[in-house]
């Protein structure tokens, strides 16, 4: 495989094609970290406004350690995958203890919630050391750049040891924009003529795909109990340090149906229904909330939803 023309075809498309993305114009690791960890299972485009708030609220590991939970988990509400968020906090707290953001691939491994690959960007773009960042898009166009399942060592070969950040954040591009799972754009792909799985027209042959979970169909009820201008949330069951509304109160006097929504935790697909409902006593771990305060508070997804739904 002829690694150096691979390695000058990606690099100048990469020059010329890539996303004006927040985090790309700036080497502070701490901002790259807050970048990486948003980007994993979510797509750049929906990260774009929670990275800019995020940094708004936390410019610093600092500021992120100090702050208080329930504010962190507000400004991730809608993000999803919430121990990302309390991992966040985790590690910023150990990098105030060690007085600076870790400086190598180890070190940076080790914080909390921090990964291989995670570890292997930071390190790369922030740090310019080389290290090769493999996620599911590198895999993919690794696959199929060798036209094999087994291309696991292809990454590092090819990382350009010169400027492994621009590299990995190169083949990442490529992974994200052309080499997609489904529908490969391979007539914009600056690498086409070296890809053994586009030589034989077989790109969807790699890499190979996992059996999917059988989808799981689920029904549950929320209540809306008030009182006056506030509404009653208790701990979400579904996500841990968010509230929602009540699935069910011990005595509470149930009414009328206000609606439903549709909500997908990966394999398992809810259709919820909102009812109101009154009751007598409220469970100990309830609180109170009006509308001003629930901006400022971690509402689960399927609060919002319901919320939505409420006269």
């Amino acid at each position: 495989m002829r690694l150096q023309a691979i390695r000058s075809a990606l690099l100048a498309w990469y020059g010329s094609a890539r996303r004006d993305l927040p985090w790309r114009r700036t080497s502070d690791p701490y901002a790259i970290w807050i970048s990486e960890v948003m980007l994993q299972q979510t797509r750049a485009a929906a990260v774009i406004p929670y990275y800019e708030r995020f940094l708004r609220a936390f410019p610093n590991a600092a500021a992120l350690a100090r702050a208080p939970q329930e504010q962190v988990l507000a400004m991730w509400a809608g993000l999803g995958y919430y121990s990302r968020a309390r991992n966040l906090q985790k590690a910023a707290r150990q990098i105030v203890e060690s007085g600076e953001f870790p400086r190598d691939y180890d070190s940076i491994r080790a914080l909390p919630g921090v990964g291989d690959y995670t570890a292997a960007a930071i390190a790369s773009i922030a740090f310019h050391q080389p290290c090769a960042a493999i996620d599911g898009n590198v895999r993919r166009v690794a696959a199929r750049l060798a036209g094999s399942n087994e291309a696991g060592d292809l990454p590092p070969r090819l990382l350009d040891r010169a400027d492994p950040g621009r590299w990995n954040q190169a083949m990442m591009e490529l992974g994200a924009t052309v080499c997609l799972p489904r529908a490969p754009k391979c007539g914009e792909c600056p690498i086409a003529r070296f890809c053994a799985a586009n030589s034989r027209h077989a790109q969807h042959e790699f890499p190979a795909k996992r059996a999917r979970p059988h989808p799981i169909r689920l029904r549950r009820t929320l209540l809306l109990i008030r009182r006056g201008e506030k509404i009653l949330f208790t701990p979400s069951a579904r996500v841990k340090g968010f509230w929602d509304l009540p699935e069910t109160i011990p005595g509470a006097r149930i009414g009328a149906q206000l609606g439903h929504f549709r909500h997908t935790i990966l394999h398992r697909h809810y259709r919820f229904t909102l009812r109101l409902a009154e009751a007598k006593k409220i469970p100990p771990a309830g609180r109170w909330f009006d509308p001003g305060q629930w901006a400022a508070i971690p509402l689960s997804t399927t609060a919002k939803k319901a919320l939505r739904l409420a006269p």
